[in-house]
């Protein structure tokens, strides 16, 4: 199964249909085409695209997008607390573009380097690809894959933001912190990742 936000709603592409508000089964790439229209331009929260080849249906997807790959990690501490950037008012987990050449470890740990002037984050184990849609100034329509991987950090804390890539605040945060503050103002990708992260750490 594949989870894509577009503007914070979610499209599922599975094999089998799912309990959500509105399904279409797969009859070939105009499915997607209406689907996206739905979630971009009406009411509906949540839709799932459902067929049996469910690789085929994903290729289908993205011939739509140019593909943008990004890296980024969950950074916990000996506290286990996890550290969070704010961006756009928003909270957000440091995260950022692959360059060239890059593996998805490096760029993930060159970007936490970079967007909270922390050194020496130790690379943990791959929790998962987060995907999500935007459209930019020049129309191209992106579908942004982010890898996301679990590191710790264990020495001093020199956290400050990347104030050039508009980053405003670099903050540890416990659990408790994590659904009172951050939960109430972030991006449906993070709660995802954040539970799958949690869910692997039990």
């Amino acid at each position: 199964m594949y989870k894509v936000f577009v503007n914070e709603k979610k499209l599922l592409l599975s094999k089998q249909p799912e309990n959500i508000e509105k399904k279409l089964s797969y009859e070939g790439s105009t499915t997607l085409e209406i689907a996206l229209d739905l979630l971009e331009n009406t009411s509906t929260e949540e839709l799932n695209i459902f067929g049996d080849n469910i690789e085929v249906i994903w290729q289908e997807f993205q011939n739509l997008f140019r593909i943008v790959e990004a890296a980024g990690g969950i950074v916990s501490n000996s506290l286990g607390e996890i550290l969070f950037i704010k961006r756009l008012g928003k909270w957000d987990l440091p995260k950022g573009k692959m360059e060239k050449g890059e593996s998805r470890e490096e760029s993930a740990i060159r970007e936490i380097e970079e967007e909270t002037n922390l050194s020496n984050v130790e690379l943990g184990e791959f929790i998962n690809t987060t995907y999500h849609i935007y459209i930019e100034r020049n129309g191209d329509k992106i579908l942004k894959c982010t890898h996301w991987f679990a590191m710790n950090f264990q020495g001093e804390d020199t956290s400050k933001p990347q104030i050039e890539e508009g980053i405003t605040e670099v903050a540890w945060k416990n659990t408790s912190q994590i659904e009172s503050e951050v939960f109430q103002n972030t991006f449906k990708n993070i709660k995802l990742i954040l539970k799958e992260f949690w869910n692997k750490a039990k």
